[in-house]
């Protein structure tokens, strides 16, 4: 069984990495508050006091971290440490240039990988992921946490992660509004929730009311904004400002999605 070494347990990164020392995998995880690790030690996984010691005896390096700048800044401790033949797989949501300036070490192969799904799939091992590259010798490893659908080239996984997150995070804003619509029309909220929830938008309302599950609004304020620095995205612009107006860091797109119902601009 590889070694793998898995940088960032947050919300998504602890139970995925869980799956993988599930598995049977030797892991050693890292993560910048380090007290996040206490749970996957405890299972048997070894915490890294750096990232670069978490890749050094690595097969393959697993990186799930919060943004671009993240990434970045774990790149440049990892790369002094990083041995050919690594396998190196990004799953964090940064775009795909973010991605494509991983695949500059000599003799380590990169993969992008990001997972659509929240926690409850990411402990089941239920995720979808979308991965870019040659997978063909990490794709037993992503098996673990879910179903791999390749998507072309090195950032390609990337580039559609960041167009299904702007329409599915767009969607959520629409529904948030839409709902506005009918309160201020004296409808009753239950009854237009179920209509929408008929309506193609279902899965948009679903998401809104989500309970037992974490995608952080701040997330989303990042997903969005990568999104508009790629494209001309003027109805997606437009859902960034309502999420920035109302996005409190560690909560739930959901709590979003009623306070956008409910908050006056």
């Amino acid at each position: 069984m590889e070694h793998i070494a898995f940088l960032g347990l947050g919300h998504m990164g602890a139970p995925m990495a869980r799956r993988l020392l599930a598995a049977g995998h030797p892991l050693t995880v890292w993560n910048r508050t380090a007290e996040k690790a206490a749970p996957l030690v405890a299972e048997g996984a070894v915490a890294a006091a750096s990232p670069a010691d978490a890749v050094r005896d690595a097969d393959v390096v697993i990186t799930m971290l919060a943004g671009p700048e993240a990434l970045e800044a774990v790149t440049g401790a990892i790369s002094p440490a990083l041995r050919p033949g690594t396998h190196w797989i990004d799953m964090s949501t940064v775009g795909p240039e973010a991605v494509r300036r991983l695949d500059r070490f000599t003799g380590v192969s990169v993969v992008d990988a990001p997972v659509m799904g929240s926690t409850d799939k990411a402990a089941a091992g239920t995720l979808g992921i979308l991965a870019g590259g040659d997978t063909a010798r990490v794709e037993h490893v992503l098996a673990h946490l879910g179903t791999v659908t390749r998507t072309g080239p090195l950032g390609s996984g990337a580039a559609l992660k960041l167009v299904v997150n702007s329409a599915v995070i767009g969607g959520i804003a629409v529904v948030a509004e839409a709902l506005r619509l009918a309160d201020a029309l004296g409808l009753d909220g239950e009854t237009a929730r179920a209509a929408l929830a008929n309506s193609p938008l279902g899965g948009a309302v679903a998401r809104a009311f989500a309970e037992g599950v974490h995608f952080d609004t701040a997330l989303a304020v990042k997903d969005l904004a990568l999104a508009t620095q790629a494209a001309e995205l003027p109805v997606t612009e437009a859902a960034l400002s309502h999420y920035r107006r109302v996005a409190e860091p560690g909560t739930d797109i959901s709590v979003a999605a009623a306070r956008i119902r409910t908050t006056l601009t």
